[in-house]
């Protein structure tokens, strides 16, 4: 019996990831070609080569192809996913005029000051449910348009990171809702781009592509498309999503009341809700799901696994065999509360709560007497509290939390699972594979290609909860009272995080 089979691709920051998967949802084949690593020709600034984007998604697909021995017409469908917020900027001959700013480029501070000061911030939050930060595209175009006059009287069409690869393919502008939610041009509540925004940024409409919502069918692949991938031309092309939801939807995060705490280099905390909800001082997004008719709201810790991880390299000066498991076995035997050592994880600054470039990582409340174990013990409970910040303010404003899935790094670790739920005061689960946003992108071509009828159905099909962790009640009560000293900590030292950075 012929089996038929969905693609799902993931352009990241460090590589593309080509997964497929059957009608059980069951990973085929997934191959990742790594990109060439991010340029950053000033301190701030990062910028990407987009026909490296191409190029490398060709090969993961052609790989994954030719890898799992199956016949290109047997794969129905395709979803991409992809690193968010970077600006591909194309000429009237859908030419790349630039490299890309990508996502984590901070240099267009002054964008943000001069549509603040145009707009005014609260202006902002109610025409796209978010502030304007240096994180999104359209900062991104107005920095181009100040800094580079002779590229931008070229510029004609702004397009994401996956959907610049998903052009290249099938020829067609197209983008998603939930990936237009980091752009700072989409009306977010009405799943629209916002003309508002766009005339007050001295935009033209004409210079966006065409919105979809996340599993309809966008585009199909050219002959070019299909040489350049191994893929059959005509192939049907869901638009996908941004890769934090096309990784909600892999691990299920689809309905009203489900949340998951992921803990990658950052960590992020994603909740989907019914309706768009949303804090009035932008302390988290507020973006479009990849669920048709859902929203959801997340919150961002600069610095989550990097604590760990710097923890580790600076330790390693002194014991280069030293590993995170040596230092979690160090860290379990100190009791909850690491003696009242306490770590704020601010070494990138923070988004969620503080929205402050200028914070700084801080670890406090050190005697003689502590040890290795109770500092690693006490990042490992900041990096927590932090995204306990997140929770609070889900809590502020009303959004529901019935399950916690847990991701990444902070899900592999036994003693990092207990302290998370200890910290969160809920059971958290933990999934019995997390496959990421190339899953999710290929659960989306499944629901066009008809393996499932709806998103929701796909993810109740195939997304399966291995473990369960309850929290621990003493040591959820100690942590409890460590979390409302944490809480003191930004307030007291944003003064002096504010002098530093101005050198005084």
């Amino acid at each position: 019996m012929t089996m038929d089979y969905v693609l799902g691709v993931d352009v990241g920051t460090g590589g593309t990831r080509a997964v497929l998967v059957d009608r059980s949802g069951g990973i085929v084949r997934s191959t990742t070609c790594e990109h060439v690593p991010f340029a950053s020709p000033k301190i701030g600034w990062a910028e990407q080569d987009p026909h490296d984007w191409h190029k490398a998604a060709g090969s993961a697909i052609q790989q994954a192809i030719s890898n799992a021995r199956i016949s290109a017409p047997n794969i129905k469908s395709a979803g991409f996913a992809g690193q968010m917020h970077g600006a591909v900027l194309l000429d009237d001959q859908d030419e790349v005029l630039r490299p890309s700013l990508i996502w984590c480029d901070l240099r267009t501070q002054p964008q943000c000051d001069w549509l603040n000061t145009k707009l005014g911030e609260s202006k902002i939050i109610d025409l796209t449910c978010n502030p304007a930060l240096t994180n999104f595209t359209l900062t991104k175009l107005l920095w181009v348009r100040d800094n580079e006059p002779e590229i931008w009287k070229r510029f004609r069409h702004v397009l994401l990171p996956k959907d610049y690869v998903r052009f290249r393919l099938t020829g067609e502008y197209a983008i998603d809702v939930a990936d237009a939610s980091g752009t700072l041009m989409l009306d977010v509540t009405h799943r629209r781009w916002s003309e508002e925004m766009m005339s007050a940024a001295g935009l033209p409409m004409s210079c966006l592509p065409k919105l979809y919502e996340s599993p309809e069918v966008c585009g199909r692949i050219t002959g070019i498309g299909a040489a350049h991938t191994g893929l059959n031309e005509g192939t049907p092309v869901v638009a996908g999503a941004g890769d934090q939801a096309g990784g909600a939807v892999g691990m299920g995060i689809v309905r009203a009341g489900a949340v998951s705490a992921t803990i990658g280099t950052s960590g992020v905390v994603f909740a989907a809700t019914d309706t768009p909800a949303m804090d009035k001082k932008g302390r988290v997004h507020t973006f479009c799901h990849a669920v048709p008719g859902r929203w959801h709201v997340m919150g961002v810790t600069q610095a989550a696994g990097l604590s760990f991880r710097w923890l580790r390299d600076l330790l390693r000066a002194s014991s280069s065999a030293l590993s995170y498991d040596d230092l979690t076995r160090e860290a379990s035997a100190v009791p909850a509360g690491s003696g009242g050592v306490l770590w704020a994880p601010y070494l990138m600054g923070e988004r969620t709560p503080h929205l402050d470039p200028n914070a700084r990582g801080t670890l406090t409340g050190l005697a003689a007497s502590h040890t290795r174990g109770h500092i690693t013990r006490a990042v490992l409970e900041g990096v927590a509290f932090s995204l306990k910040d997140t929770f609070s303010l889900f809590e502020e404003m009303h959004v529901p939390v019935t399950n916690i899935r847990l991701g990444g790094g902070g899900a592999r670790s036994d003693l990092w699972r207990q302290i998370q739920a200890d910290v969160y005061a809920h059971e958290v689960e933990i999934l019995q594979a997390e496959e990421g946003a190339a899953y999710g992108a290929a659960l989306l071509a499944g629901v066009a290609a008809k393996f499932w009828n709806s998103v929701e159905e796909a993810c109740d099909a195939v997304v399966q909860v291995q473990q369960r962790v309850k929290p621990e009640p003493h040591s959820s009560n100690v942590l409890g009272k460590q979390y409302q000293n944490y809480r003191q900590l930004y307030p007291a030292l944003k003064p002096l995080f504010q002098s530093m950075s101005s050198g005084s």
